[in-house]
């Protein structure tokens, strides 16, 4: 493999922002010192008024492959990830057909080794009869990344609700099990009492039918059925104040066995986004009223949320482009996750070392992800450089997701990546790529 020394770079790792060189090599970092004097035969690149960040870790994406590739593919949108500095993905299992089974499981595997530009994993998917098969992940706890349940409404058969069903996956499992949170019969039920007023129902109404009491109800539940046969319980995209309080900061996040993350798109839209955007910020579960969202920030930063994703969940805009109760829910978010968060950087609401710790540092320790997330001699050389001093403008021109739509569209965001390292690979430079070799699987320390 082709070598690499990146000279006069900022690294930002481990709480630490310091001048370096580094020098990639077979693949890994294989050195890191104030001043490399040698360039051991690599290409050298100049890193000077640039950040070196550990790639991003998206422990959450929707890339629709197999069966739903009109909206992505595992191609496409890993393209976009790199793009975006997102150099290792976990995808979910609702794709047509869901993933119930460990042949299903073992195909979107070989589609990633094929086609993915970043690394890879897949999460096993769970109905409320495919208990058995589930089961049989345990035998591959250290090549996939978890279990996960629909603990609220789904497609193709995914939503489980069966209490037997649930007891039995978090009781035998010994992976750790990621669940989307939202009670179906509290939906259900704010859906009938909004269409019983007889008035059109709207993009602005879906955080009164997907409300806050549907989201604590389930993920209630869930933590009750982690503490009763201490599993290792993961609630993605948490989105409510109230859910806040059912999470702790009191151990470091390696010995804490219920974990929470928040979404980019939680942390930027509110309600009010409704009157622009509508159905483009539709999604499960729902922006809601600015409170929660100031309530979020206050609870990553302090710990109770212990990773930032993306759900990222790409839509025809035709599907968007439905009437309420028919469009599609989701947002396509994965290649400008980080140049986001350097919004909010920039103002000042979280550091860039704090950005890198939650999302990069805290999934790799999280998932309990193998020699990724950090920058350290001998990892994998998962690497991205940003440049502060330039601004990305989000346009058609420039999206690379297959739905070539964004809800940051028109948006002017921060920083710019240059360069993204895939296992030291070049896979994304200043606009160019390199597609000659591709991601590989995850492996977990468990």
């Amino acid at each position: 493999m082709q070598k690499y020394l990146i000279k006069n770079t900022q690294i930002v790792n481990e709480g630490k922002v310091y001048a370096s060189d580094l020098l990639i090599a077979d693949g890994k970092i294989h050195k890191i010192a104030p001043q490399i004097t040698t360039n051991h035969g690599a290409t050298e690149i100049n890193g000077e008024g640039l950040y070196l960040l550990p790639g991003v870790i998206d422990d959450q994406v929707h890339f629709r492959e197999p069966g739903l590739t009109h909206k992505a593919t595992i191609y496409t949108e890993s393209k976009a990830a790199v793009a975006g500095g997102t150099t290792s993905f976990m995808e979910m299992p609702n794709t047509i057909p869901p993933v119930f089974t460990q042949e299903l499981l073992e195909q979107k595997y070989a589609i990633g080794a094929n086609t993915s530009l970043a690394n890879f994993s897949f999460f096993m998917g769970t109905s409320n009869d495919n208990q058995q098969e589930v089961l049989k992940t345990n035998e591959k706890r250290k090549n996939v990344c978890g279990i996960k349940i629909f603990m609220g409404s789904s497609t193709g058969g995914l939503l489980v609700d069966n209490p037997l069903s649930l007891e039995k996956i978090f009781s035998e499992s010994e992976l750790l099990i990621a669940t989307h949170c939202e009670d179906e019969r509290i939906i259900k039920k704010n859906l009938e009492q909004l269409k019983a007023t007889g008035r059109p129902i709207v993009a602005a109404d879906h955080p009164q039918i997907r409300n806050e009491e549907a989201c604590f109800e389930s993920s209630f539940y869930a933590i009750q059925l982690a503490k009763k046969f201490n599993s290792r319980l993961h609630i993605l995209h948490i989105s409510t104040e109230r859910e806040l309080q059912l999470f702790s900061n009191m151990l470091p996040l390696a010995e804490k066995r219920i974990t929470a993350e928040v979404c980019v798109h939680h942390l930027h839209f509110t309600s009010d986004d409704y009157a622009k955007l509508g159905n483009q910020i539709k999604c499960n579960p729902a922006i809601k009223a600015p409170f929660n969202k100031e309530a979020l920030w206050k609870a990553l930063l302090d710990d109770r949320l212990d990773i930032i994703a993306t759900d990222h969940a790409p839509h025809t805009w035709a599907e968007k482009q439905e009437d309420y109760l028919h469009a599609h829910a989701g947002l396509p978010l994965v290649q400008h996750s980080l140049l986001l968060m350097m919004k909010y950087v920039q103002e000042g609401r979280i550091s860039l070392e704090e950005v890198v710790q939650k999302m990069s540092h805290s999934v790799a320790t999280c998932f309990n992800i193998a020699d990724r997330g950090f920058i350290r001699e001998g990892y994998q050389a998962d690497l991205v450089l940003l440049d502060r001093k330039q601004s990305t403008t989000i346009s058609k021109d420039n999206i690379l997701y297959k739905c070539a739509w964004s809800p940051l569209e028109g948006a002017t965001l921060p920083g710019a990546i240059t360069h993204s390292f895939v296992n030291g690979h070049l896979v994304y430079d200043n606009g160019r790529f390199d597609e000659s070799r591709k991601g590989e699987r995850l492996f977990f320390n468990r």
